[in-house]
């Protein structure tokens, strides 16, 4: 008995320590794979709140654009548009899209709260498929993804910011 024991255990903790490397390396390679792939902003389509298919092509060529990553009950989030609305002015020459994965009239009140809906540069839209976070790997609220006006990716920042650090990140690229 002692000797399948010597036997079975050390191919048991072999065999766990291979598992967990697989695991490790599956792991790295999506990770690498889905940073390869936000690097150039991928082809998206969300509903906006009128329920249009709101797309790549919607976005005004040769300007920045902020995606922000939110839920409406999230205080963080709502921190984070009360900041984009007290600094619309600087915002202006910048895409500014807001996307969650609530229900439209969820995400209508949300706009409203903070009197963003009626400005040329912002967008609602539903993601009611619930793709934006793992085509644009995001995996906490707020989170800001910044593209420049080649549509390349600045950075992606998870949680709230202040919206100077934003817009100082544009200035940069």
């Amino acid at each position: 008995m002692k000797k399948i024991l010597k036997i079975v255990i050390p191919v048991l903790i072999i065999s766990l320590l291979a598992f967990m490397s697989y695991k490790v390396v599956n792991k790295i390679n999506y990770k690498n794979q889905v940073a390869k792939n936000i690097k150039k902003m991928p082809a998206f389509s969300y509903l906006t709140l009128d329920n249009k298919i709101f797309r790549n092509e919607n976005l005004e060529k040769g300007k920045p654009t902020l995606f922000i990553y939110f839920n409406s009950e999230c205080d963080f989030c709502n921190h984070e548009a009360e900041m984009v609305q007290q600094n619309i002015e600087q915002l202006k020459d910048i895409q500014v899209v807001f996307i969650s994965y609530e229900p439209v009239e969820k995400i209508k009140q949300f706009a409203t709260k903070f009197n963003l809906l009626h400005h040329a540069n912002i967008s609602f839209l539903s993601d009611s498929k619930i793709t934006f976070a793992t085509t644009f790997d995001v995996k906490s609220m707020p989170c800001l993804v910044l593209y420049n006006k080649e549509n390349n990716l600045i950075e992606k920042i998870k949680g709230q910011v202040k919206i100077e650090t934003v817009l100082e990140k544009f200035q940069n690229f």
